[in-house]
């Protein structure tokens, strides 16, 4: 054998195993970065249900669904519905507790890094508002302007604390119960018993178990890996006594996207040392970007995001030049093989926000069929989010800075804490 076959027999399966590994590769969801797996070159949606075997939660199934409405006596969230909202972590004790007439309260957060708001954003917080209304119950929302700061170099300290009052008033116009809810900035409110919280917390989780959990190394600053501190406190009742007094034994419900899951399983090994209930948790599906499935709007790419403050004529040109489509390549092939759905984003979309049952179960089975164009498709999608947008953006004109302190300011909302 010449010398220079032997290297070619050494260079061809390296070149080979290279492309191979270009060609596929494995899903990563985390809190800083979700990317669908790649196969065979081709970037695919995220395996939720893999999601749930990996992180150890349960799937949110139809007896979950009708519980939910047989307690309440109102039809199941179009989020829950559609299975955006698809998996869990102990539910059932707190739907246990409602039925029990016994407090709880919900816990949902935002990491306040730009002045707007986009559609993905709204996600949790239009769940968050129909709890909060069908159980009547408190509501702590985080803003976590601290993280932000520590997370993103190119951040000053006072753009963080103006966008969390920006992001508040977008918060507002959800239409969350006034009385009810508190909105806090970490920079501004974090102290007195909170902070204590955060302190207990800290001496329970060691460097290594926050470095494991989410992938730091030796040139991150410190803040990062004590963060997962700050943002466990409001899960625990006594961090708030305006609202709960002194009681350490009222649970939290926590909506929030599966890549936050890591911070709360720390957090629910924490409660136990504590002594403190373990948070219960309900996880939705990520808003994906224009450019398709495989990942999740970002506030920090705008052609992959429809913003609360986009024009009408905007987001008609963002869902015309950049929606993914699921449709054929042409009109011919449409017709003939029909269309995928569950690859369209302009479908994607509307299922998130269009409530009719009826109506988007047509459109699916239409398109499938190739009888509705990709065109068609689109132009539906943008009629309801123009809509929601318009909308959206004429409740928060309304939100005045009186109306923005209301909620941000601690209160009493008249929790029964005789109920054990």
């Amino acid at each position: 054998m010449s010398a220079d076959k032997a290297v070619q027999d050494i260079v061809e399966p390296m070149a080979n195993a290279s492309i191979a590994s270009e060609q596929k590769a494995e899903q990563i969801v985390d809190p800083w970065n979700v990317q669908g797996a790649v196969v065979d070159g081709k970037q695919m949606g995220i395996d939720y249900d893999r999601l749930i075997e990996q992180f150890g939660t349960r799937a949110i199934d139809e007896a979950v669904l009708k519980r939910m409405e047989d307690l309440t006596g109102r039809k199941p969230h179009v989020l829950l519905r559609r299975g955006v909202f698809f998996s869990h972590r102990e539910l059932s004790r707190i739907l246990d507790r409602y039925e029990q007439k016994k407090p709880f309260f919900l816990y949902t957060g935002r990491g306040p890094s730009s002045d707007s708001m986009h559609l993905g954003h709204m996600i949790p917080f239009l769940f968050c508002q129909y709890l909060q209304e069908i159980f009547d119950c408190p509501l702590v929302i985080q803003l976590t302007d601290d993280e932000k700061f520590l997370f993103k170099p190119n951040l000053k300290l006072e753009e963080c604390i103006k966008f969390s009052r920006q992001n508040a008033k977008d918060i507002i116009a959800c239409g969350f119960n006034p009385e009810k809810t508190f909105i806090f900035s970490n920079l501004m409110h974090v102290g007195g018993p909170f902070y204590h919280n955060v302190v207990r917390i800290s001496r329970c989780i060691t460097y290594s178990q926050s470095k494991s959990t989410f992938g730091f190394n030796d040139s991150d600053n410190v803040g990062k890996s004590h963060f997962v501190s700050i943002q466990a406190a409001p899960s625990f009742s006594n961090s708030f006594p305006e609202i709960f007094g002194t009681r350490t034994d009222i649970p939290c419900l926590i909506p929030c996207a599966i890549d936050q899951d890591p911070y709360f399983r720390l957090t629910r090994d924490v409660a136990h040392k504590l002594k403190y209930p373990k948070p219960a948790l309900i996880h939705a599906k990520f808003f994906p970007a224009l450019q398709g499935p495989g990942t999740k709007m970002s506030a920090s790419v705008d052609s992959s995001a429809i913003f609360m403050t986009d024009t009408a004529a905007q987001i008609k040109n963002k869902v015309n030049r950049h929606a993914f489509s699921g449709g054929g390549a042409t009109m011919e092939l449409h017709q003939q093989f029909g269309g995928k759905p569950e690859e369209d984003i302009p479908f994607q979309y509307l299922s998130f926000f269009l409530d009719d049952d009826e109506e988007i179960n047509e459109i699916e089975k239409n398109y499938r069929a190739g009888t509705l164009s990709t065109g068609d498709l689109k132009k539906r999608c943008i009629e309801v989010l123009q809509k929601f947008v318009a909308d959206f953006q004429a409740r928060k004109a309304a939100v005045t800075e009186e109306i923005l302190d209301q909620y941000m300011t601690p209160k009493s909302m008249g929790v029964d804490l005789s109920a054990k």
